[in-house]
C-alpha cells in the first residue's frame, strides 16, 4: 500500500541525499506495510538522524526497510489527511503512529 505518489526507495542506500526541505514522509517495513506517516522541516536534518541513530533505539522505527518522500510548504496538512485516510482504509493507524504522537508533533 503506498500512500505518495514518490516512487519507493530503500531506505539507507538514499536515506542520506535528501535535500534540506520541508515534507511529509513514509516509513514502511519489509512486507511495503506503512509503519509511519511522519512530517518535517527538514528531511534532511530528520533523515540524518534517523540513519546515525538508527531511530534512538525505536524498535518499531527500527523496521523501516524504505520510504517515501514528497516535499511540500506545508507538511502537516497532507500528514494529518494521509493519517486520517489510512485510518479510515484500514481501521487503524500505522503502526508507529499513534494519537498521542499526532497531538504533540
Amino acid at each position: 500500500m503506498e500512500l505518495l505518489e514518490d516512487k519507493m526507495r530503500v531506505w539507507l542506500e538514499s536515506a542520506k541525499f535528501v535535500k534540506p526541505a520541508s515534507g511529509v514522509y513514509v516509513l514502511y517495513n519489509r512486507n511495503k506495510e506503512p509503519i509511519y506517516i511522519g512530517e518535517t522541516d527538514n528531511l534532511e536534518e530528520t533523515f540524518t538522524k534517523y540513519v546515525d541513530t538508527n531511530f534512538e533505539g525505536n524498535e518499531c522505527k527500527q523496521k523501516t526497510q524504505s520510504y517515501q518522500r514528497v516535499f511540500l510548504e506545508n507538511p502537516k496538512e497532507l500528514q494529518t489527511k494521509l493519517i486520517e485516510d489510512f485510518k479510515n482504509e484500514t481501521g487503524k493507524m500505522p503502526s508507529c503512529n499513534s494519537e498521542i504522537q499526532l497531538e504533540t508533533h
